[in-house]
């Protein structure tokens, strides 16, 4: 039990420091090193590193070790396209379900993200989005797909941080989508959030694309393509 505590709280900042660009794709990610300066064992760590692995944050090579994965158009793709797959069903087992005391905290990551996209808090971004949706699922009593889908986001975080700390009309329209769905879903109108739902992850699919295309000259695979339609 003690190494699983050490290894998600191993795993925690090793994450933080990817998405903050700390560790940047590519880099080598030393067990050895890594143990040394969270004064832990190998074990913990290559648990965290497992895990980060599975969130599509890591890559783990045989003889090469551990790296922070490269961005890929055609893995933030078929993120999106299996974002919008499931989160959507989620919310519609939610939403019934969600208490007053839900609502009233998903008002307060409303007004957390607000005052991050005015003091250009980029780290606060991809938290407050992560933490807002997760809660709309969490009552989905789903708790494989709810897993995955936090996976999902954690991988999708490192590229709409980079797209939106570009674009704050991107991230002022975030915000706007995010409260009208918590509105709805508050109101009863479930089939009108999950509807919006769908356009909100279609459009950053659509803008994402056009972002990583743009900086990385990359020709759309199939996957790619259907993550915007």
């Amino acid at each position: 039990m003690k190494n699983r505590t050490m290894a998600g709280s191993i795993g925690s900042e090793i994450r933080r420091r990817i998405l903050d660009g700390r560790y940047p794709a590519g880099s080598q990610l030393r067990q050895d090193g890594l143990a040394a300066e969270f004064g832990a064992s190998r074990i913990p760590v290559r648990e965290a590193l497992f895990q980060l692995e599975a969130e599509g944050l890591v890559r783990i090579h045989p003889h090469r070790g551990a790296m922070v994965a490269p961005l890929s158009p055609a893995d933030a793709a078929e993120a999106l396209e299996l974002r919008a797959a499931l989160e959507p069903r989620l919310l519609a087992l939610s939403a019934p379900l969600l208490t007053e005391a839900d609502f009233e905290r998903a008002n307060r990551l409303l007004d957390d993200y607000a005052a991050a996209l005015h003091e250009g808090a980029t780290a606060r971004w991809g938290t407050l989005n992560t933490e807002l949706h997760l809660l709309l699922y969490s009552r989905a009593n789903r708790p494989r797909a709810f897993g995955l889908v936090g996976s999902l986001l954690a991988e999708c975080d490192r590229y709409t941080r980079l797209q939106l700390s570009t674009d704050a009309a991107e991230l002022e329209r975030a915000d706007r989508e995010h409260r009208e769905i918590v509105r709805l879903c508050r109101n009863g109108h479930i089939s009108a959030a999950c509807a919006l739902l769908v356009d909100h992850i279609g459009h950053v699919a659509t803008a994402l694309m056009a972002f990583l295309g743009e900086a990385s000259g990359e020709t759309r695979t199939p996957a790619m393509q259907q993550a915007i339609v």
